[in-house]
């Protein structure tokens, strides 16, 4: 008969495996042998799959006869057979105490624990078994068996329910908090929800659930209000796939920005930027298109310049933040052409001084720009040795032509 036997016990090995006399086999099914009870049981579940008709019926009709009181104590045991275990995990008529120590005891098997959660009439053993989380994420058989049995419990359903949505339906999921978000008016995050690449596997990406209602909870500018034409095929070539050491560059460089610009950067921003950091870039550009301030001075670091310039190009994005990243050293000099070329924030002298006196600011346009400084500004930058000499000479002669060739 095919049986694993787990007893050192030589005796149990050779009955069951049929090379003792028959006669011995027989004394064994009647439970005759002098043997541990352990051994006993293992034994006895063995014979009871014999091919001989009489052994089978024998050792059924001895399992059956044992008092519950032994089993419990076997089957609490770590020594207890798997094939015993999983035997008495299919005898309905034993005493509910029974069943509990049979489905916490870890060498049960998982097929034994997913036939008794199909069948049981018991939904508070269902329960018990819907509190061991790790073994239903390994068998999430035993999540369905759970949900299709009329006798469990609410507390049970709900349980494997929330398993069986947090790691296996991970799309559904986002939806589901995407569907929520609408509820509560917030049309935004719902659609960025539904649209994020992240939320179509959260396991790949590293993200939660938690995370993605974090992340969500920072989007205000909804669709209508997003312009992609600005995506033009130069920045193609700027999406890509980008490695663990890429990513955390990315968040060493962030975090040590914002650290030059305050005392001491609060927790709940840096547990942020780990987030925005597990996501792909096309997500982080939909984030710069369509997030708040926070997210915002978060991305517009980001040495991606896809990513960068979908914060600039946020239609809530203020002249305020706008004339920050005008003044910030460690921007992209695409960024701050981009800046010095938009109408709308061309019209700010705030936004053009700033932009003047950054060094990164592409020259072309900073002397573009100097014609429209006033006096004392143009002075300044003769004397700012930040700035490149080309641009001291230009504010020089700017300075000396509009004051009639008087000092500045």
């Amino acid at each position: 008969m095919s049986f694993e036997v787990v007893s050192t016990n030589p005796v149990v090995k050779a009955v069951v495996e049929g090379s003792a006399p028959r006669a011995a086999q027989l004394a064994a099914s009647r439970g005759l042998l002098p043997l541990p009870q352990a051994d006993l049981l293992e034994l006895l579940v063995g014979l009871a799959s014999s091919a001989d008709a009489e052994i089978k019926e024998n050792a059924a009709e001895t399992l059956r006869t044992q008092h519950a009181t032994d089993i419990d104590v076997a089957v609490r045991s770590s020594e207890t057979a798997p094939s015993v275990l999983q035997y008495f995990a299919g005898q309905t008529e034993l005493p509910a105490g029974v069943h509990e120590a049979v489905l916490t005891n870890a060498k049960t098997p998982a097929t034994a624990i997913e036939s008794f959660a199909t069948r049981t009439t018991n939904g508070s053993l269902l329960e018990l078994i819907s509190f061991n989380q790790q073994l239903l994420i390994q068998n999430p058989a035993i999540i369905d068996a759970i949900i299709g049995n009329a006798s469990r419990t609410p507390e049970a359903e709900r349980r494997a329910s929330e398993i069986k949505r947090e790691f296996f339906e991970k799309e559904r999921g986002a939806q589901q908090i995407a569907n929520e978000l609408r509820a509560r008016g917030n049309e935004a995050a719902a659609e960025f929800l539904e649209k994020a690449e992240f939320a179509g596997d959260l396991g790949s990406s590293g993200l939660s659930l938690d995370d993605a209602l974090f992340l969500a909870q920072h989007i205000e500018v909804p669709d209508r209000e997003t312009d992609d034409s600005w995506l033009s095929l130069e920045y193609i070539e700027e999406v890509y796939e980008e490695s663990e050491e890429q990513r955390e560059a990315t968040i060493n460089k962030i975090i040590g920005e914002l650290r030059t610009e305050e005392d001491e950067i609060p927790g709940d921003r840096i547990s942020m930027i780990n987030r925005i950091m597990k996501m792909g870039v096309k997500d982080r550009v939909r984030l710069g298109q369509k997030g708040d301030r926070e997210a915002r001075n978060i991305l517009i670091r980001d040495p991606n310049r896809l990513v960068s310039s979908a914060v600039v190009n946020n239609p809530r994005i203020t002249e305020q933040e706008v004339e920050v990243i005008a003044s910030m050293r460690s921007i992209s000099e695409d960024i701050l052409r981009q800046v010095a070329s938009s109408r709308q924030w061309s019209r700010s002298y705030n936004i053009m001084h700033q932009l003047a006196k950054n060094p990164r600011t592409p020259l072309a346009n900073s002397m573009t720009i100097m014609t429209r400084l006033q006096l004392r500004d143009l002075v300044a930058l003769t004397k700012n040795r930040n700035v490149p000499e080309a641009v001291r000479r230009q504010a020089q002669r700017l300075h000396t032509t509009r004051s009639g060739g008087g000092r500045g």
